[in-house]
């Protein structure tokens, strides 16, 4: 990820280093279980990047944005890895 901005109404700007940018809504997510946390809007916009690419609010929550990638370029893993080439080994 490359960067990341808080938008009103719990979503998120976001940018890959590959040039794929968009907007996530997390809003559906707001009060449930530890993002409770995000009651106050105030606390959904204070996260930081971390060194391993994911977002964190607190030690409770932090997100791999590999599934916001996927939403944003509109394919499943195995819609955007069957054109990669990937390791196996045949018999």
């Amino acid at each position: 990820m490359k960067s990341a901005s808080p938008l009103h109404g719990f979503k998120l700007s976001l940018e890959f280093e590959d040039g794929v940018k968009g907007i996530i809504d997390l809003s559906s997510w707001k009060g449930k279980g530890v993002f409770s946390y995000w009651n106050d809007e105030k606390k959904f916009q204070l996260f930081k990047i971390t060194n391993d690419k994911k977002l964190e609010w607190n030690e409770n929550i932090d997100m791999d944005p590999d599934a916001f990638y996927l939403k944003l370029i509109g394919k499943t893993f195995e819609e955007y890895a069957s054109d990669k080439q990937l390791l196996w080994h045949s018999d």
